[in-house]
């Protein structure tokens, strides 16, 4: 069933949304140099690595410069890498995270079977590295375009242990029910732009 939620949905609002992949696809090339797209290798339902899809908001090369900007994370952990303002955003890729327009191809990654319309948060392959015991949890299920971390409080939650919590939480209390809870609870958080950077 949630497979059949997810082709729905993503083959859906793919077919809806392809106008506005063209507009964005237009302003993001006159806004900088660089690809349209921008992929990372994330870590997937049991630490399967794949590759994620989104619109490019930042500098061509701007992933290079990570470990240079480091100090200005603002969570104060690695695993969890938030800076606000951050130098290597454009102008229109600041206007797309604030609205999260930026992670709309994760509908081709949803229909690929990488991940899904709702899970836990896709976090960095070499991330693992650094995992304890108990947050391995977070992997037993495919990662989301939305999930519980994007409905409370997206990047105002800056504690790497508070968003394994809400993403184990969401792997041991799946239901359709909640799927569809979160889905209906995404756009209003997207609409107040809460915690959004």
């Amino acid at each position: 069933m949630k497979r059949a939620l997810d082709v729905a949905g993503a083959a859906l609002g793919m077919a809806l949304l392809s106008p506005v992949f063209a507009v964005l696809a237009i302003v993001i090339k006159l806004d900088s140099k660089g690809p349209v797209f921008f992929t990372q290798r994330r870590a997937g339902i049991g630490g399967r690595p794949f590759r994620m899809w989104k619109l490019r908001t930042m500098r061509d090369g701007a992933d290079g410069l990570k470990e240079v900007l480091g100090h200005l994370n603002h969570s104060g952990d690695p695993r969890l890498f938030k800076i606000l303002e951050d130098p290597r955003v454009t102008r229109t890729g600041r206007w797309m995270r604030r609205w999260s327009l930026d992670e709309l191809p994760q509908l081709w990654n949803v229909l690929r079977g990488d991940m899904s319309l709702v899970g836990p948060r896709p976090f960095f392959e070499s991330d693992l590295d650094y995992y304890e015991i108990h947050h391995f949890g977070r992997l037993g299920a495919k990662p989301g375009i939305t999930g519980l971390w994007q409905v409370s409080g997206r990047s105002d939650i800056v504690d790497f242990e508070e968003v394994v919590a809400l993403d184990t939480k969401y792997v041991r209390e799946w239901s359709l029910l909640l799927d569809l809870e979160i889905l209906a609870r995404t756009i209003p958080a997207l609409v107040r732009r809460r915690g959004a950077v």
